[in-house]
């Protein structure tokens, strides 16, 4: 497992493993019932506090992407395909968003952005 983390991102550390981690987990990179290192080794793998990895395993935890097993360590969760689902059409909405607000303030009307983004979708 490989995370990279910068100081020059804006993101929190925390934030940095909890997306990074998401991100392998949603594309296949990371398996259902994979193993993931404990809370301490992660830490120490990353050269974090052990409160930030510890922050990071809740928030993965609390959205359904590992689960941890009392005595055997802490796992990626399996996951169902309507959560991943779910989990790209939120991805695609924030993106959408961010494309929606570009066309109203550059005054691109809506059927044009719409038009672009069959462009984009049809080509191959």
């Amino acid at each position: 497992m490989n995370i990279i983390l910068s100081s020059s991102n804006s993101q929190p550390i925390y934030e940095q493993i909890v997306t990074q981690i998401k991100a392998m987990i949603m594309s296949g990179e990371l398996k259902p019932k994979d193993p993931l290192p404990s809370i301490r080794g992660l830490a120490k793998s990353l050269h974090v506090s052990v409160i930030t990895a510890q922050h990071a395993y809740e928030d993965l935890q609390r959205d359904g992407f590992i689960e941890t097993v009392a005595g055997k360590g802490t796992f990626v969760a399996a996951q169902n395909q309507d959560f991943i689902r779910e989990e790209h059409l939120r991805i695609a909405e924030k993106k959408l968003m961010e494309v929606a607000n570009i066309g109203k303030e550059y005054h691109i009307s809506c059927d044009q952005m719409i038009q672009i983004l069959q462009m984009f979708y049809e080509e191959e």
